[in-house]
């Protein structure tokens, strides 16, 4: 019930035109942080090191878009935003998103549509949830899709590998 009541905010401030391109955490971010995570206990920081913030993004995009780790590249970083790209599967052109990692979520953001309706950060009811959690050397990304389901996937990320 306490799910409800942020998510039906968050409609209906949708419904008023309210726009989704903050970078602050939306009621629908705020909610699961509050729930009670399904993950093993990890460390879950509340603020990310630059260096953990590189882990946790390109091992959530790599588990959202079904990449291999290798294959997402952080091409800069605005704040605690960071930029991401990697080759498309189907015409070898560049994928292109932004991410953002804390408490326990990774949200993302595509770049670069064709419809600029669909260039808004992925938080909104509908949109499948997407945990951390780092287990040393290794990430655990564990999305909950819209349909009730779940994913899980542990990436190695040694945190040498992501000095700038």
């Amino acid at each position: 019930m306490r799910v409800w009541l942020p998510l039906m905010a968050a409609v209906s401030l949708a419904a008023c035109g309210q726009s989704g391109e903050k970078a602050e955490p939306s009621t629908v971010e705020e909610a699961v942080v509050a729930a009670p995570a399904s993950v093993a206990v990890a460390e879950v920081p509340a603020v990310l090191t630059a260096v953990d913030l590189r882990r946790v993004c390109r091992a959530g995009l790599a588990a959202i878009h079904g990449q291999t780790l290798d294959a997402i590249q952080i091409t800069g970083a605005e704040g605690e935003v960071l930029n991401a790209q990697w080759r498309a599967p189907v015409d070898g052109g560049w994928m292109k998103a932004q991410c953002r990692a804390g408490d326990g979520l990774v949200v993302w953001k595509p770049l670069e549509l064709p419809d600029p309706a669909q260039v808004r950060w992925m938080n909104e009811a509908g949109d499948p949830v997407v945990r951390y959690a780092i287990r040393g050397e290794e990430i655990e990304i564990v999305q909950a899709l819209p349909d009730g389901t779940t994913q899980q996937a542990m990436m190695a990320v040694r945190p040498e590998e992501e000095v700038s």
